[in-house]
């Protein structure tokens, strides 16, 4: 079989996945998609209850990830769950259909990165986008990617929003609408019971084309070059080393981890740091791996006075037959994500956007199973969480290297609260969530708020508690940042700056963090560096075929 291709695409996750449907739809083009992880063979992976066995262990579809030590977050280690399957972390996430807030890409526009803005980008987050219902100018029923609301009939989504109404915030019917601002009910990528993961979006249909080849296994350990020309990349998958060329270009769609891993290990980063680990330079980039953002999450733990939480589903009995019902009959409480209602708001005026996002679970975190008989922890009783991000973190982290063994993990500092204003924006956030608690729309469902307690109400011991509990939004972002500038890892058209015919599309490029999750966006991310890549771009002035050409409001 050749080994000569026109694009080599690393990464068969929310980028990779799309980009490889787009490209090979010209049928002069030859693409090859490598993945490190298999398929998403997975029961767990197809039901969307699934998600949380999947977050809380990896497993074989996961990395392995955790972070550094830190003292800013009490000398913890925090697990970072990325997909290492085909979709990618689409197969792993909450599939929730979030594009952030318009503001986020006006931002990315106004920091050097022309095309960015919000209008520009709008065509594409339609273009990938199947709404069951919604329709333009903010959606579109025609895409690929199958998005449907929240459906369950449990009362305690709409006491939750009721309350959030009573303390002063405004209802909010579309996060993806003309106002983000606002709490209701999200939308998911799930169709007919199942996740509708990348794979299933994309790259189904696309692996039937013979210009498209899929390998799975294989993971990438450099890119090759000549002189500064990326050429191709070279991979070992079970034990074998292999060389793949491309005649037009490497695009690197591993993630916000792997992609400036992979950079690194190509010679492509700070040149006195890859020397002292025996790896030859290609070109000086020290800002490889850095710029690092994610979303930090605090949880709020609630008591139920009723039985309508996830309790009596995690009994293994309960939760096989739940899982049956999924399965076979596409129906029930597996067939659904528990997290269907949040919000978004700010926790001070004069803010140019929310800053918090809310997530209402229907339980107390990510339990295990337990058996008829067997109470289990502390936390196994009827609750509700209410789960807080900071959306607008100007903390930093970075990704590295330890050493210059590709199979070895890399070295992840999260940078959580390394700028204190970060701290205090949770510190006002548990204010806000102990408000809207207190409404009388949530507060007959209130057996007892467990976590951090009534016990902890100073600022000091509400630092200290969000400190020692804080997790991942399980959002990281921003390790190959894309602008203008002589600093950026690439430019705004994606490719990676002081080396020919090598790109970035992924989560890696963000300049900052976006408003929500990063599936969406990352997806659009792919749409838009397709027009790119093709010579032959659909429309120059950035609309994008298959699209209804109608104005935007305003």
């Amino acid at each position: 079989m050749s080994k000569r291709y026109t694009y080599i695409i690393v990464g068969a996750g929310s980028a990779g996945c799309a980009l490889a449907s787009r490209l090979s739809g010209e049928t002069s083009n030859r693409v090859l998609l490598l993945e490190s992880g298999g398929e998403d063979w997975s029961p767990l992976i197809r039901i969307p209850i699934g998600t949380g066995k999947m977050l809380r262990r990896g497993g074989v579809h996961g990395w392995s990830l955790f972070t550094e030590p830190s003292e800013a977050v009490a000398g913890r280690r925090e697990f970072w769950p990325r997909g290492r399957v085909i979709g990618g972390s689409s197969s792993l996430n909450g599939m929730q259909y979030l594009r952030g807030n318009p503001a986020d890409y006006d931002r990315w526009r106004d920091m050097g990165n022309p095309g960015w803005g919000y209008k520009d980008v709008l065509p594409y987050f339609l273009k990938s986008e199947g709404h069951v219902s919604r329709s333009l100018p903010y959606h579109n029923q025609e895409g690929p990617l199958h998005v449907q609301p929240a459906s369950s009939p449990n009362p305690l989504y709409s006491a939750f929003i009721r309350a959030a109404v009573e303390a002063g915030f405004p209802a909010c019917d579309d996060f993806n609408g003309e106002t983000q601002e606002g709490f209701g009910r999200y939308e998911f990528t799930i169709r007919r019971g199942r996740r509708w993961s990348v794979a299933r979006a994309f790259l189904d249909q696309a692996r039937r084309r013979p210009n498209l080849r899929v390998v799975t296994r294989a993971h990438a350990k450099r890119v090759l070059f000549q002189e500064r020309r990326a050429i191709g990349v070279e991979y070992s998958r079970f034990g074998e080393t292999v060389q793949a060329f491309a005649d037009a270009e490497v695009i690197l769609c591993a993630g916000a981890i792997h992609s400036p891993f992979l950079l690194l290990h190509s010679g492509i980063g700070d040149t006195e740091e890859l020397t002292k680990l025996g790896i030859p330079s290609i070109t000086h980039l020290p800002s490889v791996g850095r710029n690092l953002q994610d979303h930090p999450t605090i949880t709020v733990q609630y008591g139920c006075t009723q039985p309508l939480t996830l309790h009596s589903l995690v009994r293994v009995d309960r939760a096989a037959l739940m899982m049956a019902q999924a399965i076979l009959l596409r129906s029930g409480p597996g067939t659904s994500f528990p997290v269907e209602a949040g919000g978004f708001s700010r926790t001070r005026p004069g803010l140019a956007r929310p800053n918090i996002q809310w997530h209402f679970v229907l339980g107390l975190g990510l339990t295990a199973l337990r058996w008829p008989g067997f109470g289990g922890d502390k936390l196994s009783r009827e609750g509700f969480s209410i789960a807080i991000n900071n959306l607008d973190t100007e903390s930093r982290g970075t990704v590295s290297l330890v050493s210059s063994d590709p199979f070895a993990a890399p070295k992840i500092e999260s940078g959580y609260f390394s700028v204190p204003d970060d701290l205090k924006t949770l510190v006002e956030a548990l204010a806000e969530v102990r408000k809207v608690a207190a409404q009388p729309a949530l507060a007959p469902f209130i057996e007892e708020e467990i976590a951090p307690g009534p016990g902890v109400q100073h600022p000091n011991e509400i630092a200290d508690w969000i400190r020692a509990t804080v997790g991942s939004g399980k959002h990281p972002c921003g390790t190959c940042r894309m602008g203008s500038d002589d600093v950026a890892v690439v430019d705004p058209e994606l490719r990676v700056r002081g080396v020919e015919r090598l790109r970035v599309v992924d989560a890696s490029i963000m300049p900052t963090i976006v408003s929500g999750g990063l599936n969406a966006t990352t997806i659009m991310i792919a749409e838009k560096a397709a027009d790119l890549i093709r010579a032959n771009a659909r429309d120059a002035g950035g609309l994008v075929a298959g699209i209804r050409k109608e104005p935007l409001p305003g």
